[in-house]
């Protein structure tokens, strides 16, 4: 038995506390395509306070915690943990930046094929193991979210530049998953997120004030858009992650974020009265089941 699964086995209370943090999280970021469309601002000015915004509730936590882990001692302890945090910010600029350019459904596609860059680095440059069953639940997922988002003739209606952009989006978000997975090992939550989070919005903040210029919603209704997508999803999304990657391999937890889009789509039913249909109800029992093979496989290992 390998040395992570050895350690999975021998902490399964944590790990299945792990498992429940990382479907929620996954369904609270579920929900942040519906904020950004209900925005009163432009997609970079949306990002910019969803990272912004989510330092609140953060920071308090941070002053509230009273054994937050080891400081970081170094240089290169303070460049890791700023890493997540510029990736973030570049892939949640390309996300957006996508989402203007090409269809919803290619954006949303092709930004959830995180979980295939997941895999490939982690095996290229880190020499992760994998199994069969683990592709084949990877592959079963990937399907689910195609089928969800109408199959491949659903696919048509887009732009190359940016179907790229999203894809882009997907290899940025993987390198966010990755880089959280190696600060879990030696730092806590909190100091993880607080710095992530004050990094990505120093970083989008330029992006979004030099090509948008408008930076502030006009209503009352715009900000509780911006503080539903940061408290919701990022303060609590991002925080239930970064909790999870400390117990469960990066791969499989990309692989268990596949989950949003589907929370998407019903979020989309209940809210923008946007219809569910038959390949939709199909693509997400595809999803699931996808999940559960990938689960499975990490339980035998």
């Amino acid at each position: 038995m390998s040395q992570t699964a050895s350690t999975l086995s021998e902490a399964s209370p944590s790990n299945r506390l792990a498992l429940a943090a990382l479907v929620l999280g996954g369904a609270a970021i579920g929900g942040s395509p519906i904020f950004v469309r209900l925005s009163e601002v432009g997609p970079m000015a949306t990002a910019f306070w969803r990272v912004a915004l989510a330092l609140i509730p953060i920071f308090i936590v941070s002053l509230l915690k009273k054994n937050a882990g080891p400081r970081p001692q170094s240089l290169a302890d303070h460049g890791m943990l700023v890493l997540p945090g510029v990736m973030l910010a570049l892939d949640l600029a390309a996300w957006h930046l996508s989402l203007t350019m090409t269809s919803v459904a290619n954006a949303t596609l092709l930004a959830n094929l995180a979980p295939v860059f997941v895999t490939l680095i982690a095996v290229l440059f880190f020499r992760a193991r994998t199994s069969g069953v683990f592709l084949l639940g990877l592959l079963l997922a990937l399907a689910g979210v195609v089928i969800l988002k109408g199959g491949p003739a659903g696919l048509g209606n887009g732009d190359l530049s940016g179907d790229g952009a999203a894809m882009v989006a997907a290899f940025f978000y993987a390198c966010y998953i990755l880089a959280i997975g190696r600060l879990r090992s030696r730092f806590d939550t909190i100091r993880i997120m607080l710095w992530s989070t004050a990094s990505a919005a120093v970083c989008i903040f330029p992006i979004a004030f030099f090509f948008e210029g408008q930076m502030l919603p006009a209503t009352v209704y715009g900000w509780s858009i911006l503080f539903g997508l940061a408290f919701i999803s990022h303060a609590g999304g991002q925080v239930a992650i970064t909790y999870a990657l400390a117990y469960l391999p990066p791969a499989f937890s990309s692989l268990t974020l596949l989950l949003q889009p589907v929370v998407a789509a019903v979020l989309a039913w209940a809210l923008l009265d946007e219809a569910i249909g038959t390949m939709q109800a199909l693509g997400a029992a595809v999803v699931l089941a996808g999940i559960m093979v990938a689960r499975m496989a990490r339980s035998a290992a």
